[in-house]
């Protein structure tokens, strides 16, 4: 049974962006004791998030410093703090214009709906949407994959990254999440197949998130052996347009 929170905020999220109500205290709602034993450090999801990214497009040929980046769904702009100085140029965006308030380093701005976005045809080099669609339903999700590839120059890249249905502490966390209230998640090949439905080249697929911090300083290398294991917390696709 849902908790008293979790309704309420959910009824709220059908007057105003679904997240506008979550900014003011959106690291306490993320808080959860599976989760929190899993990384002390609140900032090691964003730090393995980008260093997975890093690798995959230098893997890829793709030096990140050469590109533009646009982050969609970027919320409170985490993983732009963190990584956008590896890059050409850094944009992010978003829904809900609460989220980015706090954003003061990079230029955001905010998506005139779910699937929508404030740009113009080919003007970036490479998109990522990280824990984005699981929050868009239905048929919106290959609305906002068209709209990510519109904006994507010829030969550009696409990053996906999300939670893994098939990992059981994920789906618990999830679950308990008032954030996550209207979780729909997606598995890689679900993920997989819209990319190449919208003319993106087979995706790179890559499961992480299967140590907890304190293991994964020391025994890191042992993870990527597992990487083709489809058990990790989250995975990530990375897939180019033609040129």
């Amino acid at each position: 049974m849902r908790s008293e929170m979790a309704d309420s905020l959910e009824n709220d999220s059908k007057k105003s962006p679904e997240f506008d109500q979550y900014a003011p205290t959106y690291a306490t709602l993320l808080e959860d004791p599976l989760r929190d034993r899993f990384a002390q450090d609140p900032i090691h999801f964003h730090r393995r998030k980008w260093h997975l990214i890093e690798r995959l497009l230098r893997n890829a040929g793709v030096v990140p410093g050469a590109q533009r980046w646009l982050d969609v769904g970027c919320g409170q702009g985490e993983l732009l703090k963190l990584a956008g100085e590896n890059f050409a140029n850094a944009i992010g965006c978003d829904p809900s214009p609460n989220m980015l308030l706090s954003n003061a380093s990079f230029k955001t701005y905010q998506q005139p709906s779910p699937v929508k976005l404030p740009f113009s045809d080919g003007s970036v080099d490479f998109v990522t949407a990280v824990c984005v669609f699981h929050h868009v339903h239905g048929e919106d999700r290959m609305l906002l994959i068209k709209e990510m590839r519109r904006v994507l120059s010829p030969g550009g890249w696409c990053c996906i990254i999300e939670h893994n249905p098939w990992n059981p502490i994920t789906r618990s966390i999830v679950k308990r999440c008032p954030v996550d209230v209207d979780a729909e998640l997606l598995t890689a090949r679900e993920a997989a197949k819209m990319l190449e439905t919208t003319g993106f080249a087979s995706p790179r697929r890559e499961y992480f998130l299967y140590l907890p911090e304190a293991l994964f300083e020391k025994f890191g290398t042992f993870e990527r052996v597992l990487s083709k294991v489809p058990l990790g917390g989250q995975y990530a696709l990375l897939a180019q347009l033609p040129l």
